[in-house]
């Protein structure tokens, strides 16, 4: 009751906030429903879950994954998130992600609360740092890596039955990386600033933050003492995420986190003292943003609010500047490259992810500085870029999958899209919604193609939607503050047919029917490795006992055969004569991981005595609708390990 009535306190005061808060976004579309949008940009981080889901997941076509994690090291390190549209846990974006889902919160805690999204952002920011906790072994010791890249790219199926190796790879004393120690000893001391509305998990939060606080402190210490860039380490992540600004930006980023989180004025001096390393003040980098390898602007937007100093207000309005409406230049304005349709437009791969980067520093810019010109200036560019990605463009549609006008519906990502061949056209269609993912972009030329195979307009990534779901906040609390959130949701989506035989004849005679079965998993809520799966043909003997024969006389044999164990006639209901031939792959791995993986085909005859001619299999349970042609058939029914799971048993 309590929390009701403050939502209901909340809200009337944000519908009556003054002017300098709420009348300069006027240009926010109204249409939008921001709290369906911030519950849905949640939800996008519950489907990048690794490792064994809890009882509360929401999604019924993930499952447990990458159960193995960290064996080859001796450690379990199972949980945290997949980075993007693949199975590779990159540690340095999901440190990144973290921070940024953290400062959010941080930054917009009454928003999430109104909107009843609290408990899910500190859940999931919850289940990345309990897996860095796991991931840092020994003080100087930390995997920063599992899933080898190439490897993982060159698989396209489901996480929950990944067929490759997942080694592990990590930094230490021997061989550091400033860069990765810093940024997670960032996720954690900002995750460790959180609480939860929760009365029940209130001192389990407590505990937690006590435990990556002390992570943190120690993981800045590794950075701090010894220094290095970690994708010189982590050789594989160079392709992926090669630390191209170097570990400067994240030594004061975890410094400046650490004193946010402790109090404790050494780290804050730490954190003044590393910004000499990054040079002449006048000469501090502008013309790129916040992200997941350089997070120098935001740590400088933090400094700038700590300490008023010119040095960080400048630095950090000269990159809004640049953004928004320009920044003069030694006579000259200097501005980011603009789509015709709006978008601030920086690169190709992620165009919206740096759009999105870019609003919420001005975001949360906007709501400190004192200048009210300024402040409408870089709110207004904030949520021009929000409207963009939501509508606003000249495709007049969402760039966020299951949300708005027209939203993305072949995002690059795997398991969402569920093949169960290896392809990334197999199905045609995804099979599962990626709620709240914000996909990379149009080009400079508001070009967008909705395809899987466009990774670079249509990958997704938890760094995608890390500032982007404090935007989402952000734009709940000052625009819309109705907390319409989407009822009943997720909806648990409706399975497809998972597990299925397909049969056609081979030929059919006066004494026997040769039938050709393949036996599917194509499952996907969640995908599953079976080696359980059998399937029964069910025969009708009335013919054989008028003649005089019984079911001993009809033998089963095999020809092609790529597992299968075949029994002879077992009986079903012995005063109907109905009897079937158990078909079972018990031992053989069928799972929907390739063309070959998904399915297991056999050959079988059926046969009665030589020179009888009393054989006729039309009346046969399992014999009916085939055709020389292979295709599904529910009279051929499918079980796993025992259970039936598909198709129909006689009357």
């Amino acid at each position: 009751m309590k929390a009701f009535f403050f939502v209901l306190l909340l809200t009337f005061a944000m519908l009556f906030m003054p002017a300098s808060g709420k009348a300069d976004i006027a240009s926010a579309k109204e249409s939008q429903n921001y709290a369906e949008l911030l519950q849905k940009s949640i939800l996008f981080y519950e489907a990048q879950r690794s490792g064994k889901l809890p009882e509360s997941s929401r999604l019924n076509w993930r499952g447990d994954s990458a159960l193995e994690d960290g064996k080859d090291v001796g450690h379990d390190l199972t949980g945290g998130w997949y980075d993007a549209g693949d199975h590779v846990k990159f540690g340095l974006p999901m440190a990144y992600s973290a921070a940024v889902l953290s400062w959010s919160v941080y930054e917009y805690r009454d928003a999430y609360e109104a909107a009843g999204q609290l408990d899910a952002i500190l859940d999931n920011i919850r289940w990345a740092t309990d897996y860095f906790i796991k991931a840092h072994t020994d003080r100087y010791e930390f995997w920063g890596q599992v899933g080898n890249g190439a490897q993982d790219h060159a698989w396209w199926g489901p996480a929950e039955v990944m067929p490759m190796k997942r080694p592990a790879y990590k930094i230490d004393a021997a061989c550091p990386g400033s860069d990765l120690a810093g940024g997670t000893a960032a996720a954690l001391a900002s995750a460790s600033r959180l609480r939860s509305t929760d009365a029940v998990n209130r001192d389990s939060f407590v505990r937690r933050a006590s435990s990556s606080c002390a992570h943190a402190k120690e993981l800045y210490d590794f950075a701090d003492r010894y220094r290095g860039k970690y994708s010189d380490c982590i050789t594989d992540a160079h392709e992926y995420y090669n630390s191209w600004s170097g570990y400067k930006d994240e030594l004061t980023w975890g410094a400046v986190w650490l004193y946010l989180a402790t109090g404790d004025q050494k780290y804050l001096d730490k954190a003044l003292a590393s910004v000499s390393d990054w040079g002449d003040p006048a000469n501090w980098p502008y013309r790129w943003t916040l992200s997941w390898d350089d997070v120098s602007y935001g740590a400088q937007l933090l400094l700038a609010r700590l300490t008023n100093e010119s040095r960080f207000t400048a630095s950090v309005e000269r990159n809004l500047d640049y953004w928004s409406t320009g920044y003069n230049h030694n006579g000259s304005t200097e501005r980011i490259t603009y789509t015709p349709g709006g978008l601030a437009w920086l690169e190709q791969w992620g165009s919206l992810r740096y759009a999105s980067n870019a609003a919420f520093l001005a975001f949360v810019y906007s709501d400190w500085v004192k200048d009210a010109g300024k402040a409408k200036r870089y709110r207004d560019f904030a949520v021009q870029q929000m409207n963009y990605m939501l509508g606003d463009n000249p495709q007049q549609r969402s760039f966020i999958v299951g949300y708005g006008t027209n939203p993305p519906k072949h995002p690059h990502h795997r398991t969402a899209h569920g093949s169960w061949a290896d392809h990334m056209n197999v199905p045609e269609n995804h099979r599962h919604t990626l709620y709240g993912a914000l996909v990379g972009g149009p080009g400079k030329d508001d070009s967008y193609r909705d395809e899987t195979n466009d990774y670079v307009s249509n990958e997704v990534a938890i760094d995608y939607n890390a500032a982007f779901t404090g935007n989402a906040a952000k734009m709940f609390q000052t625009v819309w503050c109705r907390a319409i959130t989407a009822a009943h949701f997720p909806e648990k989506e409706t399975p497809e047919d998972e597990f299925f035989a397909e049969a056609s004849i081979n030929s059919s005679g006066n004494n026997y029917s040769e039938i050709r079965v393949q036996l599917n998993n194509r499952s996907g809520w969640p995908a599953k490795k079976t080696d359980k799966l059998s399937f029964r043909y069910y025969v009708d003997l009335t013919e054989a006992v008028n003649a005089g024969f019984s079911s001993e006389d009809i033998k089963i044999s095999t020809g092609y055969n790529e597992g299968a164990s075949v029994s002879q006639l077992k009986p079903y209901h012995i005063g109907e004569h109905i009897y079937y031939t158990e078909v079972s792959f018990s031992g053989v791995m069928i799972y929907p991981g390739g063309q070959s993986a998904h399915k297991k085909e056999v050959q079988f005859r059926l046969a009665a005595p030589a020179g009888t001619s009393f054989w006729n299999p039309k009346n046969d349970h399992s014999y009916r609708g085939l055709s020389h042609t292979l295709a599904k058939t529910r009279y051929i029914p499918v079980y796993d390990e025992g259970r039936l799971v598909f198709g129909n048993e006689p009357d």
